[in-house]
């Protein structure tokens, strides 16, 4: 299975099992991302401990994934990045975009202060 889908309460992770994530596997990705925001998950993990390189189409599935997760109110969080990917990330100017933990643990307990932060703001509006 080139991902792995895990439901997690209020998220969901998505672990890429491939070492390329290019032209190839780029659009599977997307369209499980696709799938899950329309299935209703606004906060999402892409974890891309297994991932080693990433071209243009694999950038695209990520921005696909933080647009969709910050359109839902929700959170997108990268999560487990190689050096050649940091690397693609830092030049394309994308760190400040993206929200970037080293490992899967770190990822959730950031959806969750996010997922509390939003509760609060919306109680302090009422």
């Amino acid at each position: 299975m080139k991902f792995a889908v895990e439901p997690k309460d209020k998220l969901v992770v998505i672990s890429t099992n491939v070492e390329k994530l290019d032209a190839l596997q780029a659009p599977e990705l997307k369209s499980e991302i696709v799938l899950q925001n329309k299935a209703g998950i606004r906060n999402l993990v892409l974890d891309l401990s297994s991932t080693r390189y990433i071209d243009s189409s694999g950038l695209s599935a990520i921005l696909v994934a933080n647009r969709l997760c910050r359109d839902a109110n929700g959170t997108c969080v990268i999560t487990g990045l190689q050096e050649a990917v940091k690397k693609l990330i830092a030049l394309s100017q994308l760190e400040s975009i993206l929200k970037i933990t080293p490992t899967v643990n770190e990822a959730i307990d950031l959806i969750y202060m996010e997922e509390i932060l939003l509760i609060l703001v919306i109680k302090k509006t009422y």
